[in-house]
């Protein structure tokens, strides 16, 4: 993983990702999350990590996204415009729908 990919794991909270890593099991990357969150957070401010609204639905939605076959950078800025213009967003389904509209 790159670094930014590690950073903004760790701030959605996307324990699946972590533990992607060789040696990281559930229990390292829940800590990792707990531990490093904060020190993160504040390295991010004034950053180009954008924090979305919902950060499960947000990272799920791009997940499927990319399996679908979109790029994961036109996918983020889909997922990321949806949100913006709907914050109140709480369906999975709807959040893929929009953002495969926008694209």
């Amino acid at each position: 993983l790159r670094a930014d990919e590690v950073k903004t794991a760790i701030l959605v909270g996307n324990l699946k990702l972590i533990e992607s890593i060789k040696g990281i099991g559930k229990k390292t990357a829940e800590r990792l999350v707990l531990e490093l969150k904060d020190k993160v957070g504040k390295q991010a401010v004034g950053s180009d990590v954008v924090m979305p609204a919902h950060n499960s639905l947000a990272q799920d939605a791009l997940n499927a996204l990319v399996a679908l076959g979109i790029s994961k950078s036109q996918a983020e800025a889909s997922v990321q415009k949806i949100i913006r213009a709907e914050p109140t967003l709480t369906v999975l389904e709807d959040l893929i729908k929009k953002a495969l509209k926008a694209i």
